[in-house]
Parts: structure tokens; C-alpha cells; sequence
């Protein structure tokens, strides 16, 4: 025999939900009210109800048949290894040239410095000579004009010194 002690099984006094929680029959909603897409439908318990259903999906076609590759890609596909060979090709010679390159950036540099050194010099030189030129004559001019009326004819007089 079983050691285990026999327990006797007894089931609980049923018991009533609150009133919120019961089942309260409605009366049916009127078929004008029942918004586009919403159906009666029975559930697998065998509640039937209204719920949004899902519209049949078309049957499947076959696929669509190959388009040929239009030209404009087909050109496409064709240049773009030239045009990236090309682009490769010069920045290795940009590459190799670089030292060269540098050498005549300070070349250029040089070049500008000196430009504007002698323009800097030739500026300096010129009105040097200017001050001694107008050092040594120095013009005085005096005019006089004189006039009679509106429409008169008039006189002048130039006075050098």
C-alpha cells in the first residue's frame, strides 16, 4: 500500500462576480451603424462578434518577365571603370610629382617676394627723386581773375616766381 496520506478532494461554494464583470446581453447594433470593414464573425469559442477583417489578398501571378537593361546603363557601367582608372591614375602621378611640385611653390613664393620688394624699392627711389626735384624748383603761380556782372567778360592775370 501507498505511505502517503488520502486527501479528499472537495470543490469550493461558486461564487458570483461583481456586477461589472457579468456578462449583460446588449441589443444588437443596427447595420447602418456598423462602421466600412467591420464584419460579424463567429470566434473559435462560438462567440460571434464584430472585428476589423483583413481583406483576401490577390491570388499570386506569375513573375513579371525580364526587362532588358536599359542603355543609358549599360554606358553607364562601361565608363565608370575608365572614368576610376583615370582619377587613379593621375593621383599616382600627383604622387610622383609631389616633390617637384613643392619645388616650384617656393619657387613661385621667391618670385613673389621679390616682386614686391622691388616694388617696394622702385616706390622708395621714386619719391626720393620727386622731393629732390621739387626741392630745387619749386614753382609759385599766382593768378587773378576779375569779373564785371553776370554776363561780363572776364580778365586774369598769371603771376610767376
Amino acid at each position: 500500500m501507498d505511505p502517503r496520506p488520502t486527501y479528499t478532494i472537495t470543490t469550493a461554494e461558486t461564487h458570483q462576480a461583481p456586477a461589472y464583470l457579468q456578462h449583460q446581453p446588449t441589443q444588437p447594433m443596427p447595420l447602418h451603424e456598423i462602421p466600412p470593414g467591420v464584419e460579424l464573425v463567429t470566434l473559435p469559442s462560438g462567440i460571434r462578434t464584430l472585428a476589423y477583417t483583413q481583406p483576401t489578398p490577390p491570388p499570386m501571378t506569375a513573375a513579371p518577365a525580364p526587362q532588358p537593361v536599359p542603355a543609358w546603363a549599360k554606358t553607364t557601367a562601361l565608363l565608370a571603370p575608365t572614368v576610376g582608372s583615370g582619377i587613379a591614375v593621375a593621383a599616382v602621378g600627383l604622387s610622383a610629382a609631389a616633390p617637384g611640385l613643392v619645388a616650384v611653390s617656393h619657387v613661385l613664393w621667391s618670385a613673389v617676394a621679390a616682386i614686391a620688394a622691388g616694388g617696394v624699392a622702385a616706390a622708395v627711389v621714386i619719391s626720393r627723386v620727386r622731393a629732390r626735384i621739387t626741392a630745387a624748383q619749386q614753382p609759385h603761380i599766382t593768378q587773378n581773375i576779375t569779373a564785371t556782372g553776370l554776363f561780363g567778360r572776364a580778365n586774369g592775370t598769371l603771376n610767376h616766381r
